[in-house]
């Protein structure tokens, strides 16, 4: 079996950046409220504030699960892609399209693959389909001239699961915006209930059913959770978790915002006391390192990246899916107020070390660059 080509590159590489612009293709809409999109968002900002020409490219909608129809208008639009343009496309879109990564491979024309986390363990799906996720997502992974993954676990994950070389995998973690000097995290108030907050979409994999589940025994303590996420990416979910919280009389301590704003967003992790996510598995995390940017004390679980992320200084973190063990943790630190301040403490000391989109924006563009000339330089030296 073949392996994805690339060199870990050294950071600081702008030599070429005049020279190619970059192509960054994407699935579906780019201003998704997930963390898959943000962290799009955000390193194309980053990019072009460095000085590079960042090309967006949209591949269609209905990712992990394309027609033929949207298959074939993306492979169309990949073939049209300037030869001078580093290509990286987006792993939501390349896991399924392994004919368009077939078909770029055979051109010689290099690219660059984005995986997030492997397609197959996201949570909620069959077998059947994870198993048809996973040797498709196999298929074009051995056609791209380089990886670049958001987490060191992922890197990890993604070596073992599609037979990769772990150190021609390059890590480009999500940056994480620092807050304002003038802000000031201070302690909850006793007097009043704690803030919880929790952020992601309202899918299987980020354990919301295992939340509200270990909230249910706790409601002689003082708190009140929101969460605050995409809640039309899967509608059968999204009704279980509101009749979960039914179920379990808790209407008046859960409330469910949707999406919203990046200021709205702040603005929630601001004003949180703690930050409290079950996730079954992450790829790197973003909302965890956003709290963690705020300052907040954090129960989570180890599903994936999260204790990559989440250092033992700054959370408690639990088995996925762990029912008992999640209530145990959240009445931890709801009732005891010094695990709760040194936890926070923790959780600011960790934040200064978290890093900026700037910096992983230079890690990213220097992959891009080396993949290319790999690419290229190789198919150069096969010519007669």
């Amino acid at each position: 079996m073949s392996h994805a080509h690339g060199t870990k590159p050294k950071s600081g590489n702008f030599l070429t950046q005049h020279d190619w612009p970059i192509c960054f293709a994407y699935p579906g809409d780019i201003d998704t409220a997930t963390g898959g999109y943000v962290y799009a968002r955000r390193m194309i900002q980053a990019l072009t504030e460095q000085g590079w020409r960042v090309c967006p490219l949209a591949l269609g909608d209905g990712f992990p699960w394309p027609t033929a129809a949207t298959c074939n208008q993306a492979l169309d639009r990949l073939k049209h892609v300037p030869s001078e343009h580093l290509l990286v496309i987006d792993g939501l879109a390349l896991g399924v399209l392994p004919q368009a990564a077939q078909h770029l491979h055979q051109l010689g024309r290099p690219f660059t693959a984005l995986v997030h986390h492997p397609l197959a363990r996201e949570a909620g799906i069959t077998v059947e389909s994870a198993q048809r996720l996973h040797q498709s997502e196999n298929d074009s992974l051995q056609c791209a001239s380089g990886v670049i993954v958001t987490s060191a676990e992922t890197a990890r994950t993604v070596a073992k699961d599609f037979d990769l070389l772990l150190e021609n995998i390059v890590v480009a973690y999500p940056g994480t915006d620092r807050p304002s000097p003038t802000s000031s995290i201070i302690s909850a108030p006793t007097k009043r209930p704690k803030r919880l907050l929790s952020v992601g979409s309202l899918v299987p994999r980020k354990g919301f059913d295992v939340l509200i589940q270990a909230l249910a025994p706790l409601t002689a303590l003082e708190w009140h959770l929101k969460i605050v996420g995409d809640d039309t990416r899967d509608l059968v979910t999204t009704e279980y978790i509101k009749k979960l919280i039914q179920q379990h009389q808790l209407q008046n301590r859960i409330d469910c915002t949707g999406a919203v704003d990046q200021e709205t967003l702040q603005d929630h992790f601001a004003t949180a006391d703690m930050f409290v996510l079950a996730s079954h598995y992450e790829g790197y995390g973003m909302a965890f390192a956003e709290a963690l940017a705020a300052g907040l004390p954090i129960i989570g679980t180890t599903g994936g990246a999260i204790p990559d992320t989440v250092p033992r200084t700054a959370g408690i973190l639990v088995e996925p899916g762990n029912v008992t063990a999640f209530t145990q943790a959240l009445q931890q630190l709801l009732t005891q107020d010094a695990l709760y301040e040194q936890l926070k403490l923790g959780a600011q000391v960790c934040a200064s070390h978290l890093p900026t989109w700037e910096q992983s924006a230079i890690i990213f563009a220097d992959a891009l660059v080396v993949n290319h000339n790999q690419t290229t330089g190789r198919a150069q030296a096969h010519k007669p």
